[in-house]
């Protein structure tokens, strides 16, 4: 099962280190690791997607407690959350035209940040669902390159 994992942080050098560590010395492979800092400069919150059964993830959970920089850790899989990703696209302008390439990006939230000849760059926000039916559709146009931020999530 995947879950979604929230761990505020003291803001320090060698703390996603030491986090990340943790995972991946118990075999749990990270799909999505998203940083940064909350409205206080001295935390950071960290959203993790990690595949795991919920028995081992309650040991890694407690273990993550133990750290001496961890604040606090949360599962907000079975809880009530909103999830974000980025996503940056370039396309191939050679088989659609900006025009097309609007209207098939029309019901998204996305935007073409750059558009010339050789290709565009398109930008994209939404959870992971809406973001992989954007990528799916860009496919026929031709994806030259593609980069994610990572998901964020926060309780509602």
């Amino acid at each position: 099962m995947k879950h979604t994992i929230s761990v505020l942080v003291d803001n320090k050098p060698g703390v996603l280190a030491r986090i990340s560590g943790l995972f991946s010395a118990r075999g749990f492979n990270i799909t999505s690791l998203a940083v940064g800092e909350t409205n206080d400069p001295t935390v950071s919150r960290m959203t993790i997607i990690v595949s795991a059964e919920d028995r081992i993830l309650e040991q890694v959970q407690k273990q993550l407690h133990k750290l001496i920089d961890v604040i606090s850790v949360s599962d907000l899989t079975k809880r009530d959350y909103f999830e974000r990703e980025l996503v940056l696209i370039k396309v191939n302008m050679a088989r659609t035209t900006k025009q097309k390439l609007t209207k098939l990006l029309d019901k998204f939230s996305a935007t073409i940040l750059s558009s010339s000849k050789q290709g565009a760059v398109v930008e994209v926000v939404g959870d992971n669902k809406e973001i992989s039916k954007v990528v799916k559709l860009l496919e026929a146009v031709g994806i030259k390159e593609l980069v994610r931020t990572g998901r964020i999530a926060i309780t509602s």
